[in-house]
């Protein structure tokens, strides 16, 4: 008697659901509404085949956003799997009728009326699944594309081709199945960073630039040394400058500068500006640096990307302690350093992500490195392992992986140490696929480290080790030892 009246209340409450679901398809298949009528068809055949969210996801590749790359990536595969699921599975397996043709009016039938189960709405799984799917790797376009994909669940309604209730569970599936997805194949999570606070010095202003001693080559830049000195020369009329030539011993020019110097001033690329960082320590003197390199990566975190800049840190007479880094205690490098095909892997990824964007320009620059003869086996903290790309960065640079872009302060004490691992079975292919997902960071294949020195032996051949832009010597033997805010920098505040 009990098992009769539980059946009874179920269909009961099933009875009830059909109704609420027809008095609400009824209610929106009569609505009169011409503004609509002219739209929602529409909308509902450009849904056909999937045929908007494919053209969607081509639109946000040819954004050249690594994360809109991604969310089109994502949201395709899992519009795929989502597609197969629905009509392949779950149509097959619950057969309904459909609203019929003419449950609405003539101006808003679609022309080819599908004869296929009502239960669930593929089109309104596929959405779903496509914005759902994309929103996990960029937020603002699912929020977007999620708005776009209840307009298509809504027009299945409005056109008469499905039922509320075989929209609301094509939205489920598609959503079930992007969650899904997500879990398996989890999407890229930023790194935690060690936040830190500037250290800094307020030393008396030299408005005339009484006591700088600058070191400047008038030919690096292409000419911007020149332009350089002159801007010197007229801003700070009390410097003493020295232009160098091809002649000199720059390690010797600029040890007797220091010498007789307040403060090291020094006009080069990053290269000559590690060489006088070392010099300006040794000295205990402070540096100003003046960007006349090509790329003066160092110049532009400290905030003088422009001789201006560096000249009005001068006059104001801030400063700011960073760290230094040295290489087996006497190479001095203030960016980066690596060993294996990173210097190749940089150059090609740069030569083409202006033209395919930064993540399919990483991938072809992967592909075209990550091969054996670009390899150096290396033994660490009792670990072996063979690298083709080792990157090694004078505190922490972001973003993850290998594409690092800048540093948050170069002064957190630390060195970022990024290797990325070959010999595995399948390793090129899947690091190339990691870096198409944007899942490098969670690959095993990708190690990152944090630490305050690093240390490590060249199993077999003596490797060069790269350091700030300039190829360095072959060794077998490599520590790398970060050096906590000991050198004094001018920079504005």
């Amino acid at each position: 008697m009990g098992q009769w009246r539980k059946t009874t209340a179920v269909d009961d409450v099933q009875a009830g659901l059909e109704r609420m679901d027809h008095d609400v398809f009824e209610a929106i298949a009569g609505a009169d509404n011409p503004q609509l009528d002219a739209v929602i068809p529409r909308l509902t055949t450009a849904a056909n085949y999937s045929r908007l969210w494919i053209g969607l996801a081509g639109a946000m590749a040819l954004t050249r956003k690594s994360t809109m790359q991604r969310a089109a990536t994502r949201g395709l595969v899992t519009l795929a799997c989502t597609s197969l699921v629905a009509n392949q599975l779950a149509k097959r397996s619950w057969s309904r009728d459909r609203p019929g043709h003419a449950s609405v009016p003539l101006a808003r039938r679609i022309r080819r009326y599908p004869r296929s189960s009502s239960f669930p709405s593929g089109h309104s799984a596929s959405a779903a699944a496509f914005a759902v799917g994309a929103g996990l790797e960029d937020a603002p376009a699912g929020a977007a594309l999620g708005a776009l994909a209840g307009l298509v669940g809504f027009s299945r309604v409005y056109t008469g081709a499905h039922y509320p209730s075989d929209v609301l569970a094509g939205w489920g599936l598609g959503t079930l199945i992007a969650v899904v997805g997500g879990k398996l194949v989890p999407p890229p999570t930023t790194r935690s960073r060690i936040s830190t606070e500037p250290y800094e010095i307020d030393e008396p202003g030299r408005p005339d630039g009484d006591g700088l001693v600058l070191v400047v080559n008038p030919a690096s830049g292409d000419g911007t040394g020149e332009r350089i000195l002159k801007q010197v020369e007229k801003a700070l009329p009390a410097a003493e400058i020295i232009a160098l030539t091809p002649e000199d011993d720059i390690v010797q020019v600029l040890e007797d500068a220091a010498s007789r110097a307040a403060v090291l001033g020094v006009g080069g690329g990053d290269g000559t500006v590690a060489t006088a960082a070392g010099v300006a320590l040794k000295a205990g003197t402070p540096l100003a640096v003046f960007p006349a390199g090509t790329f003066n990566h160092f110049a532009k975190q400290i905030g003088c990307a422009t001789a201006k800049q560096t000249i009005g840190a001068v006059r104001a007479g801030t400063l700011e302690m960073v760290d230094v880094a040295t290489l087996n205690g006497e190479t001095t490098l203030l960016n980066t350093a690596s060993i294996g095909a990173y210097p190749r892997f940089v150059e090609i990824r740069e030569r083409y992500e202006g033209k395919i964007g930064k993540t399919l320009a990483g991938v072809v620059a992967a592909w075209r490195v990550l091969k054996d003869e670009n390899s150096v086996r290396i033994r660490y903290d009792n670990r072996t392992l063979t690298t083709s790309l080792f990157f090694l960065g004078n505190s922490l640079y972001r973003p993850s992986g290998f594409a690092p872009v800048d540093r948050a302060s170069v002064g957190d004490g630390l060195l970022d140490v990024r290797m990325l691992e070959i010999g595995k079975p399948f390793s090129r292919i899947r690091t190339v696929v990691s870096l198409l997902t944007g899942r490098l960071n969670r690959s095993p294949l990708y190690h990152e480290l944090h630490r305050p020195s690093f240390r490590f032996e060249v199993l077999g051949e003596p490797s060069a080790v790269a350091h700030d832009g300039e190829v360095g010597e072959k060794m077998s033997q490599v520590e790398f030892v970060s050096h906590y805010r000991v050198l004094p920098v001018y920079r504005p505040r």
